[in-house]
Order: C-alpha cells, then sequence, then structure tokens
C-alpha cells in the first residue's frame, strides 16, 4: 500500500478496473462497511456535460455502528460522510484505489471524541486498501 496524501490511503493495481471495484467492495463489506452510494464520474460527465473522461468511481462507504456513534456525538458529522472510496482506471489500463482518511478528514470538527472514533475507523480503512492491494 502505498500512502501519498494525508487525507487518503491509496494503491496501484495490476488488475481491470472491474476487478478492482469488485475486491474493494468484499474487503468494505469484510470490514463492516456497506456502499450507500456509487458514483459512476465518467458516466454523469458524459451525461451533464458531454465531456469524455476515464473510467472513474467514487463508492459512498458506510460502517453503520460507527456512523451512529459519529452522529451522537455530533449531528453536523453528517456533513463529512459517508467515507469516500474512489477507483479509477489510469492511462496504461492499471486501478488506482484510494480511500479517505476518517481522522484527516475530521479534525476539522475538533473534538476529541469524534477523533476517538475516526481512529478506529481509520484502522478499517486501512485494512480495506491493504485487502485490496494484496489480491
Amino acid at each position: 500500500m502505498e500512502e501519498t496524501k494525508r487525507y487518503a490511503f491509496s494503491t496501484l493495481l495490476d488488475s481491470s478496473y472491474e476487478d478492482a471495484i469488485a475486491k474493494v467492495r468484499d474487503a468494505l463489506k469484510e470490514e463492516g462497511f456497506g456502499v450507500l452510494t456509487e458514483i459512476d464520474v465518467k458516466e454523469t460527465l458524459k451525461k451533464k456535460l458531454d465531456q469524455e473522461f476515464r473510467r472513474y468511481v467514487i463508492l459512498g462507504a458506510c460502517n453503520p455502528p460507527y456512523a451512529y456513534q459519529a452522529l451522537e456525538a455530533d449531528l453536523d458529522v453528517g456533513l463529512l460522510l459517508p467515507c469516500n472510496v474512489i477507483i479509477y482506471e489510469t492511462d496504461d489500463k492499471k486501478a488506482y484505489v484510494a480511500a479517505i482518511n476518517p481522522v484527516s478528514a475530521l479534525e476539522i470538527i475538533k473534538s476529541p471524541e469524534l477523533e476517538k472514533i475516526a481512529r478506529k475507523v481509520e484502522e478499517k480503512m486501512r485494512r480495506v486498501v491493504a485487502k485490496v492491494a494484496q489480491g
């Protein structure tokens, strides 16, 4: 797993875009996440702007127990939920996968209680990306 940005965990796979999406979904499920939203960026940009774009999807992942705890701590945290995971096809037909670092995302709120929750979710998201990277 490569970690190139403070706000995300990422990896580059030799597998196809489609395989990467399946791997990410499986890894999320293993860590207790469900996918609430799926945005096909390529399709959306074509439909709305008539622009061509690479294959790119945004998955909005939610771990219900942690989401509930976070919302109990601060109702406005919903502005920063769910945890997004992106998968896109690179120019050389590999799959890039990145997941948000919830600690970085939630530090804007400055809540010790939310930070504790975010640290637990961070561990899970790190494992998701690591599992995907391992194959």
